[in-house]
């Protein structure tokens, strides 16, 4: 797909708090995952199972932690971070 990047992460480890330049969809393939995310001052968390998803939109602060092995295909703009 031109512009869009898909990836499957095989991960015991968090991510990073970041914000991404477009617009990303997560999605847990296996495993829990911990999605933590921020609008305006107000931090909230939501636990993702298997066949969940989570749309982050553009300038949505978010981090993932997974909770043991997880893996995550996540689709998003091409060079987004």
């Amino acid at each position: 797909m031109n512009g869009i990047s898909t990836r499957l992460h095989w991960t015991n480890e968090p991510y990073k708090w970041h914000i991404n330049d477009g617009e990303e969809v997560f999605v847990v393939l296996d495993g829990k995952v911990e999605m933590q995310y921020k609008e305006g001052n107000e931090k909230y968390k939501v636990y993702l199972n298997l066949g969940d998803l989570f749309f982050a939109s553009i300038g949505t602060e978010h981090i993932a932690t997974p909770i043991g092995e997880a893996r995550i295909l996540v689709v998003e703009k091409a060079g987004s971070i």
